[in-house]
């Protein structure tokens, strides 16, 4: 594991939680492009069908998380957050933003998704309004930061080790095992929404995909599909298998019948064809 050699020793100003009074600006800036959003409900969609979403945590998209340094409030809006518990929100109330250790835990995971024009996601500007890893590392000190660059698919996860962020080494398979969430988190190619791109995924611990709504679907139409054709081939062998019967009890039949013809007596002839005595009288009595 490596760490991020360009370290600020600047001494960060006094950091104090306080949480936004409802009329305070936030920032609105445009998504850089459309498969930002989509990324960030992907990485959300298949830990909620997996239920693996609590009532108490907080999982969200460009939400802002703040805290205040000397006399300046910063807020940033990752990407993607993930808060394994916060406090509720009065009834009614929509949460606009987060501060932790006053509404809640410090958020466990960030990730930044990299876009054509770079928004500071590797800055570690210590001066205010403060790059985005500084304020992740330094400020919030949130556990793991990942960068996501949707381009080239690459993913770079970050764990704070002493105060500092240390680059996390993937296993074999270039997933990142989050102890945290019992997950691992890695890159997927493939087709989501129309949009044929590199997505963020979840792993079990066994390593199997945890699917999205679509997948979940097709796989129940699958396995709906080969119990219909199981289904299918029971009842086709069922009817071999009365065929089967049907053709030789007609053969019994035929040699009852020739038997009774050379006279043979119905007792003799049922012992023989193995068919009932009464069986065969009812053939005689047809002849």
């Amino acid at each position: 594991m490596t760490a991020l050699k360009l370290r600020s020793s600047a001494p960060p100003l006094p950091i104090t939680w306080e949480k936004l009074p409802a009329d305070f600006p936030l920032p609105d800036d445009p998504v850089d492009n459309t498969l930002q959003p989509l990324l960030a409900a992907a990485l959300r969609e298949c830990l909620e069908l997996a239920g693996l979403i609590l009532e108490s945590a907080l999982v969200a998209s460009n939400f802002g998380l703040c805290a205040t340094v000397g006399d300046k409030t910063i807020v940033k809006a990752p990407d993607w957050v993930y808060v394994r518990s916060v406090s509720p929100v009065p009834e009614g109330s929509i949460r606009r933003s987060y501060t932790p250790h006053v509404e809640g835990e410090v958020p466990t995971l960030v990730i930044e998704f990299i876009s054509e024009t770079e928004g500071g996601e590797y800055s570690i500007n210590p001066h205010f309004p403060y790059g985005k890893w500084y304020f992740y590392e330094r400020i919030l000190q949130i556990p793991l930061y990942g960068i996501f660059h949707p381009k080239t698919g690459e993913l770079d996860l970050y764990r704070l080790v002493n105060g500092q962020y240390e680059q996390q080494v993937a296993n074999d398979n270039r997933r990142y095992w989050i102890e945290e969430l019992g997950l691992f988190l890695g890159v997927w190619w493939g087709q989501k929404a129309d949009t044929t791109a590199f997505w963020l995924r979840w792993w079990d611990q066994a390593e199997t995909l945890l699917l999205w709504g679509r997948e979940q679907i097709e796989q129940e139409r699958q396995r709906a599909e080969q119990e219909r054709q199981r289904a299918e081939q029971e009842r086709q062998r069922a009817e071999q298998e009365r065929q089967r019967a049907e053709q030789a009890e007609g053969q019994l039949v035929q040699v009852a019948r020739s038997l009774l013809a050379q006279g043979m007596p119905p007792q003799s002839v049922a012992e023989l064809a193995g068919l009932s005595v009464a069986q065969v009288e009812e053939l005689a009595a047809g002849a």
